[in-house]
């Protein structure tokens, strides 16, 4: 109880100290103590009121309701478009929106990784999240074009032509669609490309002209090349330098399918056929090394040629 009031009351337990069997040196320690912290405690500054308290409030009327923190002004609302949908919502949190968002294209495609999508449109959704103002987000996949209105189809790049141009020429044509690669190729299976092919003429081009492009970034353009001054290869041909046709001595001609014999003895060939080499069948031409075969070409007639059309052993 001494204790006590040396702490809450000095001068009380001061008295109580010396009335009490305490040594004289635990009095002497416990006056000077509790004359300190007396003396500090009352000392000490009283506390200050806070300003606000000293500064007059308005009055309010009774019934009259107090107004609620404005939200931000409409008219002040920052333009999110271009960016990126998972930067656009932090920047709105930020700036004291919520935000959800919508594919902006004719589909209705979820956005799961916001991180993939940009922003489009912008306007205020129709019913808040949570207690603030919410911006409903009108968005595309990242690398998509927008399209003309929220809601509308994506305007996708079409590939352009570039046959008949200069490999240089072809690459500059190509270069605002963004295209992951552009990759050279030789028109023909003999003939390899040089290293440079900057003169060199397009004869075909895959995707072909006119094609939608939905993801040029992991998109390939492959042109099929021919040196200055060299001719396209026609469909079916696929070799500058064809190689000749050997005849196989092995393999005697089929006097059925000729076209019959002389009263002399000697036989003739039908018009259509392809000079001297012979094929039993379309196996041996590919044994060969001959097929397709063409007409004109040696080995080539007609009982080779299911279709009809003037290239056997092309299936």
């Amino acid at each position: 109880m001494i204790i006590a009031l040396l702490v809450l009351f000095a001068p009380a337990g001061i008295l109580l100290a010396w009335l009490s069997r305490w040594t004289a040196r635990t009095k002497i320690i416990a006056t000077v103590l509790s004359g300190l912290w007396f003396l500090l405690v009352v000392l000490q500054d009283p506390p200050k009121k806070k300003e606000d308290d000293a500064t007059p409030r308005p009055a309010v009327s009774p019934g009259a309701t107090v107004p609620a923190q404005s939200s931000p002004s409409p008219s002040r609302t920052p333009n999110y478009v271009g960016q990126n949908l998972e930067q656009a919502k932090a920047a709105a949190y930020a700036d004291g929106y919520n935000a959800v968002s919508h594919d902006a294209s004719d589909g209705n495609a979820g956005q799961w990784d916001d991180d993939n999508w940009k922003v489009c449109f912008q306007s205020a959704a129709a019913k808040r999240v949570g207690t603030l103002p919410t911006l409903d987000f009108g968005v595309v996949r990242t690398g998509i074009p927008c399209p003309a209105k929220d809601g509308g189809p994506i305007p996708f790049r079409k590939m352009p032509q570039t046959v008949g141009q200069p490999f240089v020429k072809a690459i500059v044509t190509l270069k605002p669609l963004r295209l992951q690669k552009t990759e050279p190729q030789s028109a023909y299976i003999d003939v390899t490309l040089p290293d440079a092919v900057d003169d060199w003429i397009v004869c075909s081009q895959e995707p072909e002209e006119g094609e939608e492009l939905r993801s040029p970034g992991i998109t390939t353009a492959y042109l099929k090349l021919v040196a200055p001054g060299t001719a396209c290869p026609k469909p079916g041909h696929i070799r500058l330098h064809p190689e000749p046709n050997v005849p196989d001595a092995s393999h005697e001609p089929d006097p059925s399918r000729s076209g019959g014999s002389d009263p002399d003895g000697s036989s003739s060939s039908g018009g259509s056929d392809g000079g001297s080499a012979y094929y039993r069948n379309c196996a041996e031409a590919r044994d060969a090394h001959a097929a397709p075969l063409h007409l004109g070409e040696p080995g080539y007639r007609p009982g080779l040629d299911a279709d009809g059309d003037g290239t056997a052993c092309d299936r």
